[in-house]
């Protein structure tokens, strides 16, 4: 009995990976909302700041929530951190099985780095725990800490330099999934380093008659606001992988910059509405969030090389067969030659002319225009290669060499 341990791996982590990625963010989401809702109104306790009526399951919930913290500390207290650290923990092993235990297709591409699998492993934890160390610094500076505008441009900058980073180092599809994982790691770090010590801290002095400092739950809500803007960004770079469109552009910070601003935009509309805000507070947001996302669109879709080609000589068709059979007819053919392919993927054959044709609509979208394919680009595909598959194609595939 033969077992794909790998694939299996991969479905297990990812299913875990999505069930605690749902519970994390829907708690996250929920709270944010409960404390933008909250109103104050009178005759509240002593300490509450205010406190927000919920409707849900046929039932009514009256939440109040302390400035600080209540005199007494409660005889049963829910916490909401495992999720997070079960989504860190679940996404960490999805990433091994993925981009280390597949380092050479998925994590390398030797055109942009020809990296060794233990130097590109080294490099993703390093970009990992550098991202978090370098934005817990920021978010400790004085003159940061005084002006949240300040902070939040601060650390989209660093976003935008880890994109620039693993864009030079690591295959797009790694380089995008990184920035993401980045992102992701920041946000876990902030429950388990600030958010949930903090929330203890606070504990330990009820428990002891001591009045907790108003500090440590701002500080907690500053890390947890910061969470709240950059989930829907990451969910995009996490599933970046089903769009190579998307993480294949040359110039890819500036889609991740772009995809940081239209979530951002689309999350604030959200907070801004439980806050009870109305009128112009909320008609700019989806205008312009649609307005960054259809620039996303053009960007990603503009070819600066296009005019270039017009003058280009149409390759002769022995010529793309050849350049086929050197790096798309090893994994793609009726007995491939990869040994970890028994048959072809998609049952897409690429051995022969007719089945360039058949099948040209999926050759530029994967090998010319994104660049996913080969698979980690182990047969080193040059760009002029590619080049030369996009005349072709474009030239409506001719029989014989043309100008």
């Amino acid at each position: 009995m033969d077992i794909a341990f790998a694939d299996w791996l991969n479905l297990i982590f990812r299913w875990l990976h999505v069930i605690a990625g749902i519970a994390w963010i829907g708690s996250s989401f929920y709270f944010i909302f409960l404390d933008l809702s909250l109103r104050k109104r009178r005759e509240l306790p002593p300490g509450v700041g205010g406190e927000a009526w919920n409707v849900h399951g046929g039932g009514f919930y009256l939440m109040q929530k302390y400035t600080v913290a209540p005199a007494e500390m409660p005889e049963e207290l829910h916490w909401f951190k495992y999720e997070a650290y079960f989504t860190f923990l679940s996404g960490f092993a999805l990433m091994s099985v993925i981009y280390y235990w597949g380092a050479d297709a998925y994590l390398i591409d030797p055109e942009i780095a020809d990296l060794t699998q233990f130097e590109a492993i080294v490099l993703s934890i390093g970009f990992l725990s550098g991202g978090w160390i370098v934005y817990d610094i920021l978010c400790r500076l004085p003159l940061l800490i005084k002006h949240d505008w300040l902070l939040s441009v601060a650390v989209f900058a660093l976003i935008l330099l880890v994109a620039v980073g693993t864009t030079n180092v690591f295959s797009g599809r790694a380089a995008f999934v990184h920035v993401g994982a980045v992102v992701g790691t920041i946000m876990v770090a902030n429950v388990f380093f600030i958010i949930i010590p903090n929330q203890k801290i606070v504990v330990a002095d009820l428990i002891a008659g001591r009045k907790p400092e108003a500090r440590l739950g701002q500080e907690a809500k500053q890390r947890s606001t910061h969470n709240n803007y950059l989930t829907l960004p990451v969910l995009l770079m996490m599933i970046s992988t089903h769009f190579p469109m998307i993480f294949s552009h040359e110039q890819s910070w500036v889609v991740v910059a772009l995809i940081l601003v239209v979530g951002g935009i689309i999350r604030d509309y959200f907070n801004k509405k439980n806050a009870g805000r109305s009128g112009n507070a909320l008609k700019w947001q989806w205008p312009a969030a649609a307005t960054f996302m259809a620039g996303l669109i053009l960007f990603v879709s503009h070819d600066p090389a296009a005019g270039s080609r017009q003058d280009v000589t149409v390759p002769d068709p022995s010529v793309v067969l050849a350049i086929s059979q050197t790096h798309c007819a090893t994994c793609h053919a009726a007995r491939p030659s990869d040994p970890d392919f028994d048959e072809a993927p998609g049952g897409v054959h690429l051995e022969t002319v007719d089945d360039l044709r058949k099948y040209s609509a999926k050759i530029l979208q994967q090998s010319v225009l994104t660049r996913a394919m080969p698979l980690g680009n182990q047969s080193k595909m040059t760009r002029e290669e590619r080049d030369l598959l996009g005349v072709w194609i474009r030239a409506g595939m001719p029989d014989g060499a043309s100008e």
